[in-house]
């Protein structure tokens, strides 16, 4: 009889992986390929960050770490909270993580069972959905509309909890859709989750300081009535350009913070060395290339919403968040999946399509302008030609 493994058969993948891996092979073979598809600033590192790596290497510490993290990583994340926050937390409730993907695993796997619903943003990060199936519990995606801003309605939400309810996950600002919710609607969730103290949250900020037109982030740290069931989601890659670093944080209720310790301690041990190192750098350190980053960011952003309105049939809303934009494809007559794959055979375009990322994903692109100015004019380009040349 063969062997079974069941639970494995329900993970799903993050496509963005599968259309790099796609993208390069393209690349290798000599094809003119723009990959606007991954989710990967096009920026170094900063030397200053590098070389605290490698001086924390030739220092000597190559060891294992605590399975929370250095005390030295969890204080500069105290202090990087209290300065974006307004909000002083522990370091006892930080743990630091290979990456943001473990903090989803962990929480995920804390709430979901068979019998359980966990409710996530759709579109939003595919993993979500992945793991709450890996786990048995059933996903009730929250909708995330364009007529909304992309931004989560705490009118929906709320109406989508039901005594099976166990964890609830947000994100803003937001991937796919660079949607930014505002401050009177998770006011508006905050007072309505008093309802059902029983359901945990799970705020997904990575994207925290990267916003633009005025908008601001709200981090639901700010709510103290909802600490003792709070997650959040943070780390290194987005804002410092460190997505290989692996590095990322989490700031976990007292409830909870020994038993994702013990988790880490199961799983992946601790973070390596001198990649925590490079992290209090880089919270501690000078902001400029952060800002340079940003602005470039922000330039792009208009260069894609213009071009992107100006092609027949397809409309694009400006992103207030992130480095994302979703165009709208539906008039195309395309499938979205069908018009990205398309795109980077015949193209040489590298986009993901709505549905990777949700149910309610039909009918959209997403498009990351984290790559040059010039490259995204070239790409928008041929997706126009594109579209004029070929029927769907």
């Amino acid at each position: 009889m063969p062997i079974t493994v069941a639970a494995y058969d329900r993970i799903g993948e993050e496509n963005a992986f599968a259309v790099l891996a796609r993208a390069t092979q393209l690349a290798a073979e000599g094809r003119d390929i723009i990959n606007l598809g991954i989710g990967q600033p096009d920026f170094k590192t900063p030397e200053h960050i590098v070389e605290a790596a490698v001086k924390a290497l030739r220092d000597g510490h190559h060891g294992y770490t605590p399975a929370n993290g250095i005390l030295p990583a969890r204080e500069a994340v105290v202090r990087r909270t209290l300065t974006t926050t307004g909000i002083e937390v522990s370091p006892d409730n930080v743990m630091i993580m290979p990456g943001g993907k473990p903090t989803m695993y962990a929480a995920i796997t804390m709430f979901g069972e068979p019998g359980a619903e966990i409710l996530y943003p759709d579109p939003g990060f595919p993993i979500y959905r992945s793991m709450i199936e890996f786990t048995g519990a059933t996903p009730v995606p929250v909708p995330i509309r364009e007529e909304n801003g992309f931004a989560f309605s705490a009118e929906e939400t709320l109406s989508l909890i039901t005594p099976k309810t166990r964890l609830i996950i947000l994100n803003s600002p937001a991937n796919p859709t660079g949607g930014v919710t505002p401050k009177a609607e998770i006011d508006a969730l905050v007072a309505g989750l008093a309802r059902y103290p029983d359901v945990a949250i799970l705020s997904d900020e990575i994207y925290d300081v990267m916003t633009y037109d005025g908008e601001t982030h709200t981090s639901l740290l700010q709510y103290p009535e909802l600490r003792d069931r709070l997650i959040v989601l943070n780390g290194w890659s987005k804002t410092w350009a460190m997505t290989g670093w692996r590095l990322g944080w989490s700031i976990w209720p007292d409830l909870l913070i020994d038993k994702v310790r013990k988790l880490a301690v199961n799983c992946w041990s601790c973070v390596n060395a001198p990649s925590q190192f490079a992290g209090i750098a880089a919270i501690d350190g000078p902001q400029d290339a952060v800002a340079r980053m940003m602005e470039a960011f922000d330039r792009r952003r208009h260069i894609v919403v213009e071009r992107m309105n100006a092609l027949p049939n397809v409309s694009c809303a400006t992103p207030k968040g992130a480095f994302y934009a979703y165009p709208n494809i539906s008039a195309t007559g395309w499938k979205a999946k069908k018009l990205a794959s398309a795109l980077l055979e015949e193209a040489g375009v590298a986009l993901i399509g709505g549905p990777d990322f949700g149910v309610l994903g039909e009918g959209y692109i997403r498009l990351s302008f984290a790559n040059s100015a010039e490259n995204i004019e070239r790409a928008i380009e041929r997706i126009g030609e594109f579209l004029a040349q070929r029927d769907a």
